[in-house]
């Protein structure tokens, strides 16, 4: 496993601002997760190693918690809310559109590896649903044609590279 060296001197200043080395856990999971894009099994019990724990206790913890991944993903990350204020204002109509655009099933890459499409949790914005999270930037009352046109700036973004 290669981490950056950035990432493994975040890693050594969190460790000892714990207590108990088990409680630096998420602080770790999110920097290598940062670092390489997800949480592979290599990675788990590198960690596990690292605070003196079972590579089971950092499963549990990436497995628990959607925002953990433990397979890579495209370049850039759609993730569209189902919960009820969005699912009700037509958010399964959403993702079924950046779905057939980057022609990728949920939670799979595109073949382009350039997209990764899933539904998550809630977003927080219920009251201007549906709402989808595009890397890190939320956009608001997303219906099928401005999943379209998210969907096309994307493409265009990979095009030019």
């Amino acid at each position: 496993m290669n981490l950056k060296a950035e990432t493994l001197a975040e890693i050594e200043k969190v460790i000892p601002q714990y207590p108990v080395k088990r409680s630096a856990l998420m602080p770790l999971i999110h920097a290598v997760q940062a670092d390489l894009g997800y949480v592979s099994d290599e990675a788990m019990a590198w960690i596990a190693a690292k605070l003196e724990i079972e590579p089971v206790s950092v499963l549990e913890v990436v497995t628990f918690y959607p925002y953990f991944r433990r397979k890579p993903i495209g370049k850039h990350h759609v993730r569209v809310c189902r919960t009820l204020s969005c699912a009700l204002n037509g958010s399964y109509n959403v993702l079924d559109t950046f779905k057939e655009e980057f022609a990728n099933a949920e939670g799979g890459k595109s073949f382009d590896d350039l997209v990764t499409v899933e539904f998550c949790e809630c977003l927080a914005s219920c009251h201007t649903g549906p709402a989808v999270l595009i890397d890190e930037t939320l956009y608001e009352k997303v219906d099928e044609a401005k999943a379209r046109e998210l969907a096309r700036a994307i493409k265009a973004e990979g095009e030019s590279r």
